[in-house]
């Protein structure tokens, strides 16, 4: 009897394709809404008033988005993913409804909220498709395509919704996502509703930590309000009993050791959250770091932020073909030395001196080690996980990401406050952010060991 050689999977084969497609539609709706509602914004708080709950507006839909993930995670890991994906997605349809008829800032900040939980739900389930639905020598390739979901987002949801905006209204941008959002729903739920549960034998049986969730968005709540106040010292007082409240949650709803970085799944959890601190902290203030201090345009600044999307595209495609080669743990160090020298080129940068297209090489670099980093992370948390578990490994990843955001901007925004009321040159200010986003790309160099796999551990046999 002859042997028959099967040829190695791929994402575009017959079995694979459709659900990429779906996951892709998935990813992208999300990426759409976060880049639109960034842009129209300022036209709201014109009309809606209330300018002290515009970074509410934000704050929100990380909050919602930390109860997704978790609640979204865990519920995958007991049921058919597209029964939470159908129901994150409802709810993200009625957040943007709420959010397009809103009479005034309290009810926009509702919506956000709504559509927090509803993103951070499906994102969870985007996870488990992957654990569930690829064999894993494909997740890097399927991960890169899920980083290739925000590259047209990134590219044209700003100026789209900046045109629905002045020509019909900003509540234009959130209720004309509803039909995109309801024909996504409709591709990736016959995607997604191919994949089954796990094994009953197989299944995590834990309840979702409804109590463990909701004390950590109470103390991330209050870890947002803090970074906010424009008292900054009361500010920093109200964010530490915010982290004190949050940590113990944090503690519980992610793997054992993940604050001690121990090896392998806990390691990369809290890399994830380094490395989004490090990144955002320093992107978010590209462009006010252009227009205050070098005089540049805002459309010079959009071509320097769109530099960071491309190379981070670029970087996902290239952990493709380096993984098995450099190795994970090496790989996401380099990924984070060459975010590390990104920011440093951008704290050059500032200076006058400084060619001005500087600036576009210090976001490059960024976009590149995030790149080759995060999606060999993703790769990580879903070959470590049990099967059956896969939805708490991706929610745990999330949730230490969306905190890293919110830390990296809140601590600059504290950083860019303090050097104005110490009446420091604006330069002052914004170089200190840069090079604290550089020392996280460092942490990352750090901390990668943890994710190699220790010498003396047996391969596993098929």
């Amino acid at each position: 009897m002859s042997a028959v050689s099967d040829s190695p999977p791929s994402i575009w084969d017959a079995k694979h394709r459709f659900l990429v497609a779906g996951v892709f539609c998935l990813v992208t709706v999300v990426a759409f809404e976060a880049m639109a509602i960034s842009t129209v914004m300022p036209i709201v708080e014109d009309d809606l008033g209330d300018i002290w709950l515009y970074g509410w507006v934000f704050s929100a839909f990380y909050l919602g988005t930390l109860i997704g993930v978790v609640a979204g995670g865990h519920w995958a890991d007991r049921t058919r993913p597209v029964v939470p994906m159908m129901f994150g997605i409802t709810l993200f349809v009625v957040g943007l409804l709420i959010g397009g008829l809103a009479p005034a800032m309290p009810v926009l900040v509702l919506g956000r909220l709504l559509q927090g939980v509803g993103a951070g739900i499906v994102s969870a389930v985007s996870y488990v498709c992957v654990g569930r639905g690829f064999p894993s020598e494909i997740h890097p390739a399927v991960f890169a395509v899920m980083s290739t979901a925000w590259v047209v987002p990134s590219l044209i949801s700003p100026l789209l919704a900046s045109l629905i905006a002045h020509s019909f209204g900003w509540r234009w941008v959130f209720l004309g996502l509803i039909p995109i959002t309801l024909v996504v729903a409709v591709v990736g739920g016959f995607a997604v509703g191919r994949i089954g549960p796990s094994p009953p034998n197989e299944r995590n049986q834990s309840q979702t930590p409804t109590s463990q969730v909701l004390i950590l968005a109470i103390g991330s709540a209050l870890l947002f309000a803090g970074l906010a106040m424009h008292m900054i010292w009361i500010g920093l007082i109200v964010a530490a009993v915010g982290v004190l409240i949050a940590r113990q949650a944090f503690i519980r709803l992610t793997p054992p050791g993940t604050l001690t970085a121990r090896p392998r799944l806990p390691a990369a959890v809290l890399i994830r959250g380094v490395l989004a601190f490090g990144f955002f902290a320093a992107d978010t203030y590209i462009s006010l770091s252009l227009t205050s201090v070098r005089g540049e345009s805002t459309i010079y600044a959009g071509v320097v932020l769109i530099a960071s999307t491309a190379t981070w595209t670029a970087g996902s495609w290239l952990q493709v073909h380096y993984a098995k080669s450099l190795g994970t743990g090496r790989l996401v160090g380099i990924g984070g030395l060459v975010q590390a020298v990104g920011a440093l080129v951008l704290a050059v940068a500032l200076w006058s001196v400084i060619p001005v297209w500087f600036w576009i090489l210090g976001s490059a670099l960024m976009g590149l080690g995030m790149g080759m980093a995060y999606t060999v992370l993703s790769v990580v948390a879903l070959d470590e996980a049990e099967v059956g578990s896969e939805g708490a490994a991706s929610s745990a990843l999330q949730m230490s990401e969306i905190l890293g955001v919110a830390l990296g901007t809140g601590l600059g925004g504290v950083l860019v406050s303090m050097g104005d009321r110490m009446s420091l040159d604006p330069w002052v200010a914004l170089a200190a952010v840069f090079v604290m986003s550089a020392l996280m790309g460092a942490a990352v160099l750090a901390l990668s060991p943890r994710l190699s796999r220790p010498v003396a551990e047996p391969a596993v046999v098929h």
